[in-house]
């Protein structure tokens, strides 16, 4: 594998800039263009699994993070705080939880309302020290794929199956391959909220829904509110870290005094479940760069299909055939400059999976030569054709160049 740092660089994807500040990555346009791709697919996902978005400010009063038990369990790792005045005093975020807990509070529930799935791809923020940073793998402004269901407690196995099957799914489609699965539990000496029959109850629940995968215990790597499931990913060093995680916490529907109205009437207490499907934007680019090489399914490329014409006579079909490209949604572009050879070496070193060589032939008849990434060739093909062959294999976000079947 190739660290994700240098290809990161040699394809322009983000860099580093002294300025901007240690572990505060720049996404340059072919990046943000794949990190987009990605959202998209994410926030589609959760649409179709029964979240529903919100957006909620990266800031927030002290008192909320105190509330929440960040700041009792977790002020090593946040930014100081920020005094406007005697009576406001604000914090960058170091999570989205409490937020979206008062996204839940802010009207009455009932037990019609359960499961409540709340998700936000937010922004939040660590104080981590210089020597921990590295790349996209290590920052201090994360940009995190987060959900939290606000569920009853005979809703949480279900919901944790399903939440597992939607891991899986994402990394099919992301080329993601996971290195084995954690239960993070307590560990001694450490300080966790709540008490031991909420984390008993709270780890047998994540037990049973394990039940039939293979993973390890790793006692001391809970989060201080809960235990968590981890799905474990390895970089290009060998360091093993989590992607995508899920976790149990009975813990602050206590501290927020949450409730909902059951079926009699009576007021009950929720459980919350934290999940990322996918981890932070930065660490699964970090992953994923390393993983494909740069090479991504041709659905998040940040240019998927790049046109080359032979020489001047083919312009006017070359960029005729660009614009139909984009007009169906592809990320395309029109490369004239330098040799047919150089420009397909340049489409080959930038990891674009399609290139659409219009020559003499190919303008007269209205079609394209296909040179796929891999280094295939495909007879020349109608235009329409080639965009529909493309737009299929997109569509399906395949990991292949070509429609299965």
């Amino acid at each position: 594998m190739i660290d994700h740092r240098r290809l990161g660089r040699e394809l322009g994807l983000f860099i580093s800039d002294p300025l901007a500040g240690a572990g505060l990555p720049l996404w340059l346009p072919a990046g943000t263009a794949a990190r987009h791709a990605v959202e998209e697919y994410v926030r589609d996902l959760e649409r179709r699994a029964g979240y529903q978005h919100v957006l909620t400010p990266p800031l927030g009063k002290r008192e909320l993070f105190a509330l929440s038990g960040h700041l009792g369990y977790f002020a090593d790792d946040m930014f100081p705080a920020m005094r406007l005045s005697a009576d406001d005093e604000f914090v960058l975020r170091p999570a989205l939880c409490p937020h979206h807990v008062l996204v839940y509070r802010a009207r009455g529930r009932s037990w019609r309302d359960l499961p409540l799935r709340v998700a936000e791809l937010g922004g939040m923020y660590r104080a981590e020290r210089s020597g921990v940073l590295g790349g996209l793998a290590r920052v201090r402004a994360i940009s995190l794929n987060d959900a939290h269901i606000f569920c009853a407690l005979e809703q949480v196995g279900a919901e944790v199956a399903e939440i597992l099957r939607l891991i899986r799914e994402a990394h099919a489609a992301l080329g993601v391959r996971p290195s084995g699965v954690r239960l993070s539990l307590r560990g001694p000496g450490e300080k966790y909220a709540g008490d031991d029959a909420q984390w008993a109850r709270a780890e047998d629940l994540l037990r049973a829904g394990l039940d039939g995968v293979g993973y390890v215990e790793a006692p001391g790597e809970a989060a201080f509110y809960g235990p968590k499931i981890d799905i474990q990913v390895v970089d290009a060093a060998g360091r093993e870290s989590t992607l995508s995680t899920v976790q149990l916490d009975f813990d602050k529907p206590e501290r927020f005094d949450l409730s909902y109205t059951g079926s009699g009437g009576v007021r009950r207490r929720p459980v919350m479940v934290h999940r990322s499907l996918v981890g932070s934007m930065e660490r699964l680019f970090a992953y994923l760069i390393e993983v494909h090489q740069g090479a991504f399914p041709p659905w998040y490329a940040p240019v998927q299909l790049v046109v080359l014409p032979i020489d001047a006579r083919q312009d006017g079909a070359a960029t005729g055939f660009a614009a139909a490209a984009r007009a169906a949604g592809l990320r395309a572009e029109l490369d004239r400059a330098g040799s047919l050879g150089a420009r397909i070496r340049d489409a080959a070193r930038a990891r674009v999976p399609y290139a659409a060589v219009v020559g003499p032939r190919e303008a007269a008849t209205g079609r394209v030569s296909l040179r796929l990434r891999d280094g295939r060739s495909l007879d020349p093909l109608p235009a329409a054709e080639a965009l529909t062959l493309v737009g299929r294999v997109v569509a399906a976000r395949a990991p292949g160049l070509l429609p299965a079947g």
